[in-house]
């Protein structure tokens, strides 16, 4: 695919609701275009292709082995991402994946092995992480500016389940893997891997508020080698939840929430005037969007921030998870690995 100037994009069905607004994005680009559509609900994907104006392709490996497909975005039921993202890869084609990258690290191991295999870029949509308050957050940790990290708490919650705006199907649990936290909880969960490191033990709480089969309200503390402890939010039971980050270490305590994202932070490593906390407004720049990265990466080899090992590391998380909240004990990450 040497000397690309225009992205051929299938996209391979449109059961995530981010699926539309990736389609968006995709056409709001001038390098890139939608080719084809397949999709597991062959109803639901004739209408979007016409939606769309482009061709429906029932079987998926025809639409991933079509010559007028370049690369794919996988949003598709997340227990079948190993299965669409390894045809993909053998067809030769790029992947942009939604989260969560699939529902076991074994799963994820093979979609890598054949990512690496057919020597494909691969993207999964990891958007918190190209936030410019996250990235402070990111360099704050780096740089000890709060001293040695003691406990982080993330939440990240809406309203779906109580709005009833989430689709029915989000709360199969076999096609997700789970509810709100394997969801919605990705975000704070791929947040926590990055902003802390190699995870030793996992807890969970879920709860079903509303009786749907699957958790809407859920939290799980992330346990690591040197004593810091991350404690997870998320929930589909909250009509007014600004996504909420709070660093405290042994040298002071970062503060990011609100719904503008203020940040606040207080340090006895820096060389304040006064004591208590400082407003923080001149942050890093923000990175490109996760489709941006993955055009430009594919078209002009620019880098790809969110590759095949972060996705490996959340799928990591999730499992543990889940296994915590199926067996009711804590579950290490040695035995996982």
């Amino acid at each position: 695919m040497e000397g690309l100037t225009m992205l051929k994009v299938a996209m391979l069905s449109s059961w995530h609701v981010h699926a539309g607004d990736y389609a968006r994005q995709v056409r709001e680009r001038a390098d890139a275009e939608i080719s084809l559509v397949w999709d597991e609900n062959e109803e639901r994907g004739r209408r979007w292709a016409q939606e769309l104006g482009v061709p429906f392709q029932p079987n998926l490996s025809l639409a991933v082995g079509s010559p007028d497909v370049e690369g794919v975005i996988c949003d598709a039921p997340t227990n079948m991402h190993a299965e669409v993202m390894i045809a993909a890869a053998d067809a030769g084609k790029h992947i942009f994946t939604e989260k969560c990258m699939a529902l076991s690290v074994a799963e994820c191991n093979a979609i890598s092995a054949a990512v690496r295999k057919a020597g494909v870029k691969f993207c999964i949509s990891f958007p918190h992480r190209t936030a410019r308050h996250n990235l402070f957050a990111k360099q704050v940790v780096e740089d000890g500016v709060i001293g040695k990290v003691t406990v982080l708490r993330v939440r990240n919650a809406h309203n779906g389940a109580i709005g009833n705006w989430l689709p029915a199907h989000f709360y199969d649990a076999v096609a997700c893997g789970g509810g709100a936290m394997v969801d919605l909880g990705a975000h704070p969960m791929y947040l926590t891997r990055w902003l802390m490191g190699a995870p030793k033990a996992i807890s969970t709480a879920f709860t079903s508020m509303t009786g749907r089969g699957v958790e809407d309200n859920a939290i799980a503390t992330v346990e690591f080698e040197g004593g810091g402890v991350a404690i997870v939010e998320t929930g589909f039971m909250t009509p007014a939840s600004p996504n909420a980050l709070e660093l405290y270490g042994t040298e002071g305590s970062l503060l990011i929430s609100g719904p503008e994202n203020r940040v606040k932070l207080s340090s006895s490593k820096l060389d304040m005037k006064f004591e208590g906390w400082l407003d923080v407004t001149r942050l890093p720049k923000a990175l490109p969007s996760a489709i941006d990265q993955w055009v430009r990466g594919i078209l002009e080899d620019k880098p790809i921030v969110f590759g095949l090992e972060d996705g490996t590391q959340l799928t990591e998380l999730m499992e543990a998870a889940y296994i915590s909240h199926r067996e009711s004990r804590k579950v290490f990450f040695p035995e996982r690995r």
